[in-house]
C-alpha cells in the first residue's frame, strides 16, 4: 500500500471504503485535510508557518461512523492520535482534567511511536547482540576461554554449535540462569489536582526509577531469556535524546487529536450553574485550539500546526451555540447521516473486518463452520433499524446486540460442536429473537 502521508484524497477515501460504509462528505473533508498537510510540507518554511490546519466538526448521531473515521485516517497516515471526551474537562480551578493534558498524551503517542521505528531499525543489531549474550551464558566467554590457543579453539567450535542449535530452536525449551530487571517493585498512584498534572507524571517517573532500577537472579527458558536481552539491546541501541525529539516533532507536525462529545459543552443561553461551567471548559479549550505551547516534560510543544476534529450528536444544541470565537476555529463542517437498513446490510457484508466476518473467525476457532445466508443478513439489519428507530438511536452499535442475540446459543455450545456447520438463515434469527420482536416492551432490552 501508499505511503498514507503521500496519498491523495481520493487513494484515502477509497481506502477508508474498505472499512467504513457511506459518509463520503466525511471521508472527503477528512481527506482533503489531510491532503493539506502534505501541501502544506511542500511549501517554503516562511509560508509552512502561516498555513495552519482547516479544523473540522462532524456532527451526526452515535454509531455513524464519526470516530471510526478519525481513528482510521490516523493509522493510515502513521499519526499520532489522541481521542479524548470533551465532558471529561473542567475549566481550571474545579475538578477534572487539564484540557492542556490532551496535547501531553498527543506527545507521549508520538513518541511511542518514534520509539516502535527506531526500535525496527535497529533490530538485526540487537539479534545479534542478544544472541552473542546467550551464547556467552550457555557456554561462556571472555578472557578465561582465551589463555591457550587449543581452549580457544575448542570453546569456538563449541560456541559455533550452540549457536546453530540455538537458531534451529532446538535450546527453546533449555533453561538458564540470568540477571533480569526487578518489576516487582511497590504499586502507587500519585493524585495531583487539576492544573498540576505534569507533576503526577514526574514524580512517577522519578520514583518508578528508584524503584525499578535493580536486578535479581532467575531462572528462564531461553525463548524468554531472547525476549528480555533483545529488549535490552535494543534500548542500548537507541539514541533516547532523538526519539523524543522526533516524537515531539511528529506529535507538533502530524498530531490529531479528535473531540468527542463537543456538543455536551456547548449552551444554549448565558447564565449560572453548569451552562458557566461549559463556556468555562470552552475558553480553556480556545487557546489549544487557536494554536499555544503547552508545557510538557519533554520541554514546551506547539498546537499550531495540530489537526482538530471535532464531534457532536448536537440534539439538544447546534453548532452555533458554541463560542463564536470557538466556532471559528472549525471552519469546515460535515454532518453524517443516520443509518438506514441497507446500510446496516452494506456494514454486515462489504467492510473487510466486518462483523459477520469476526463472528465467522471468532467460532471457527473452536472448529464451528458458520455461514451466514443472504436473508439472515437482511433480517439482522431490519431487526437492528427497528430497533433503533423505536428505541434510542444507536447507529451501527445496534448490529452487535443483535448478532450476539442470535449467535448467543451458538457461542456457548461451539465447544462441543466442533466439526459441525451451521447455516444461519431468516427463520433462524426469527427464532433466537423470539419475544423480542413481537413484544415491543421486551424491544428495549436490545440494547
Amino acid at each position: 500500500m501508499k505511503n498514507g502521508s503521500t496519498m491523495t484524497p481520493r487513494e484515502i477515501v477509497g481506502e477508508l471504503d474498505r472499512h467504513i460504509v457511506g459518509q463520503d462528505d466525511a471521508k472527503r473533508a477528512v481527506a482533503v485535510a489531510l491532503r493539506n498537510r502534505w501541501r502544506r510540507r511542500q511549501l517554503g518554511a516562511e509560508l509552512q508557518e502561516d498555513v495552519t490546519p482547516k479544523n473540522l466538526v462532524l456532527i451526526g448521531p452515535t454509531g455513524v461512523g464519526k470516530t471510526e473515521i478519525a481513528r482510521r485516517v490516523s493509522k493510515l497516515v502513521r499519526a499520532p492520535f489522541v481521542k479524548v471526551e470533551a465532558t471529561r474537562f473542567t475549566e481550571v480551578g474545579y475538578v477534572g482534567r487539564d484540557v492542556e493534558s490532551m496535547v501531553r498524551d498527543l506527545v507521549e503517542k508520538g513518541i511511542a511511536m518514534a520509539r516502535e521505528e527506531a526500535r525496527q531499525a535497529v533490530t538485526v543489531r540487537a539479534e545479534k547482540a542478544a544472541e552473542e549474550r546467550i551464547l556467552d551464558l550457555l557456554v561462556g566467554g571472555g578472557p578465561a576461554y582465551e589463555s591457550s590457543d587449543s581452549a580457544s579453539e575448542i570453546s569456538s567450535s563449541t560456541r559455533e554449535k550452540m549457536r546453530r542449535k540455538l537458531r534451529e530452536g532446538d535450546l527453546d525449551d533449555r533453561q538458564i540462569e540470568m540477571d533480569v530487571k526487578d518489576t516487582r517493585g511497590a504499586q502507587f498512584e500519585v493524585v495531583t489536582p487539576s492544573g498540576v498534572e505534569e507533576l503526577g507524571v514526574n514524580l512517577k517517573d522519578m520514583f518508578g526509577g528508584l524503584m525499578g532500577g535493580k536486578k535479581r537472579r532467575r531462572k528462564v527458558s531461553i525463548v524468554e531469556a531472547r525476549s528480555i536481552l533483545l529488549a535490552e539491546e535494543t534500548d542500548a541501541l537507541l539514541d533516547h535524546d532523538q526519539v523524543v525529539q522526533t516524537g515531539m516533532e511528529r506529535a507538533q507536525q502530524d498530531g490529531i487529536i479528535f473531540l468527542d462529545e463537543i456538543d455536551k459543552v456547548a449552551s444554549q443561553r448565558a447564565g449560572s450553574g453548569i451552562d458557566v461551567s461549559r463556556e468555562g471548559v470552552q475558553r480553556d479549550l480556545l487557546p489549544i485550539v487557536e494554536g499555544t505551547s503547552v508545557h510538557t516534560k519533554y520541554g514546551y510543544v506547539k498546537t499550531d500546526h495540530v489537526l482538530f476534529i471535532a464531534a457532536g450528536a448536537f440534539h439538544v444544541v447546534k453548532p452555533s451555540d458554541l463560542l463564536p470565537e470557538l466556532q471559528g476555529r472549525f471552519p469546515v463542517r460535515v454532518e453524517l447521516q443516520p443509518l438506514k437498513k441497507e446500510d446496516f446490510v452494506r456494514i454486515l457484508t462489504e467492510p473487510q473486518n466486518s462483523l459477520r466476518v469476526q463472528y465467522r473467525a471468532l467460532l471457527s476457532a473452536e472448529g464451528v463452520e458458520v455461514d451466514f445466508s443472504a436473508d439472515a443478513i437482511d433480517r439482522i439489519a431490519d431487526v437492528a433499524s427497528q430497533a433503533n428507530q423505536r428505541l434510542e438511536n444507536i447507529g451501527a452499535r445496534r448490529l452487535t446486540t443483535v448478532m450476539e442475540r442470535v449467535l448467543e446459543e451458538l457461542s456457548f455450545e461451539a465447544p462441543e460442536r466442533k466439526g459441525s456447520t451451521v447455516v444461519i438463515d431468516a427463520q433462524y434469527v426469527d427464532e433466537k429473537m423470539g419475544d423480542l420482536l413481537e413484544k415491543e416492551d421486551l424491544l428495549r432490552y436490545v440494547l
